[in-house]
């Protein structure tokens, strides 16, 4: 189918892992903290910070960075409101302290501090971009909104960000994978309401992390190009602080839930019923 997408301080990482929670983004240290935990600024680029011994995979953010943060801005329809931090582990060990989230290379963390896995410089070294362009929507959703902002379902922060990375964050399955699924009844559900102290991440409908992005970047994806007027709309009723589904309702005078299953629907299965391959 083919749709239009030097290791902490013992005692800041405690800290740092009683805070954190399941999610692309979670709580946890601020640039303070960060700083303390032996991050410095990389001398090309003070929006870059990285351990020791994680000068190399710093460098190779930074011509990557400006690029990113472009594609994010088209797709939200707004700047940054400040220049984004990135922050690059040289360990394993650092990343699974400050990132309690098992299987992934990156996230952003209280104060909209983005986070990246050495991973992202070794054995995943292609996904670079995509994670990079992905994690910094999280990053510019923050800001204008706060961090993580609960109100806004997860479906959405994750597939507004995959879309902006042009399927990074949920390039490891594929259109195929996520149409078995879907026919299993595997499925986001896009009438869920997200509130504070509850959340519908992936396993809430018995998905893997990517699945769940995949899923969550078709359904994104598919509502743009229905209409392209009425999403740039909502998404900047959104980032203007109006309610999710109020303003989904105002720009395209639809149900949400409605719409996104139907057009999803329509995308994942043929007509006699057989998924995209």
């Amino acid at each position: 189918m083919n749709w239009h997408g030097a290791t902490c301080i013992d005692r800041v990482c405690a800290i740092a892992v009683a805070m954190l929670l399941s999610g692309c983004a979670a709580p946890g240290l601020r640039h303070e903290e960060l700083r303390a935990a032996g991050f410095i600024a990389l001398a090309a680029d003070p929006r870059i910070w990285h351990e020791a011994g994680a000068e190399a995979a710093a460098a190779r953010v930074q011509p990557l960075l400006q690029g990113a943060i472009a594609r994010v801005e088209a797709v939200h329809g707004l700047p940054f409101r400040s220049p984004p931090r990135i922050y690059v582990c040289a360990t394993d060990a650092c990343f699974t302290r400050l990132v309690k989230t098992p299987g992934v290379t990156a996230a952003v963390v209280a104060d909209n501090r983005l986070i990246l896995s050495p991973r992202l410089f070794g054995p995943e070294a292609t996904r670079l971009p995509g994670i990079l362009v992905h994690e910094l929507s999280h990053v510019h959703l923050g800001q204008w909104l706060g961090h993580y902002t609960p109100w806004v379902p997860v479906w959405f922060h994750e597939g507004l960000a995959t879309l902006a990375a042009e399927g990074g964050g949920a390039d490891t399955v594929s259109d195929g994978a996520t149409c078995a699924a879907w026919r299993k009844g595997l499925r986001v559900d896009f009438s869920r309401r997200d509130v504070p102290g509850r959340r519908h991440r992936a396993e809430a409908y018995g998905l893997s992390l990517p699945l769940f992005y995949r899923q969550s970047w078709r359904a994104v994806a598919l509502l743009r190009a229905h209409d392209p007027d009425a999403f740039r709309r909502w998404l900047l009723a959104l980032q203007a602080g109006e309610d999710f589904h109020i303003a989904f309702a105002d720009a395209y005078n639809a149900d949400l839930a409605t719409l996104a299953r139907a057009l999803l629907e329509g995308a994942l299965m043929t007509a006699d019923g057989d998924c995209h391959e």
